[in-house]
């Protein structure tokens, strides 16, 4: 599982979703769709209708994943920092019950307003 009791877990890029699906595809359920996705240098997230996909990309080839699912239904609380003049980046944190805080970071050009919608939409 990710260590989420890092300062900051991810420094998120957003990017196709498309680009995500060969590795997240196999967990997705019926009924469940992927609707945003974020990437840093090798790790990224995938935010679905049901959960949240964390994917820890490990060892040197890059072949040994490990895929950590968090569904919006334990989430207990949630907080979105958005971007601003000359702090560019956004944060997202999330708490969730059994597990703690997860803190995720997102360069300037993503849309946290939406990505809270989302969770709000489902958390709520």
């Amino acid at each position: 599982m990710i260590d989420f009791e890092k300062a900051s877990v991810f420094k998120l890029s957003p990017c196709r979703v498309q680009d995500v699906l060969g590795s997240v595809g196999p967990l997705i359920i019926p009924g469940e769709d992927v609707v945003a996705a974020f990437k840093s240098v090798r790790d990224y997230v995938a935010f679905t209708n049901k959960r949240l996909i964390a994917v820890n990309v490990q060892g040197i080839t890059g072949k040994k994943r490990d895929f950590t699912s968090l569904p919006y239904n334990k989430v207990q609380a949630f907080s979105v920092e958005t971007a601003g003049t000359f702090d560019l980046d956004a944060e997202l944190e999330l708490w969730f019950s059994g597990l703690g805080k997860v803190r995720l970071e997102f360069k300037g050009s993503s849309d946290i307003v939406e990505i809270s919608r989302l969770i709000a939409h489902h958390a709520l």
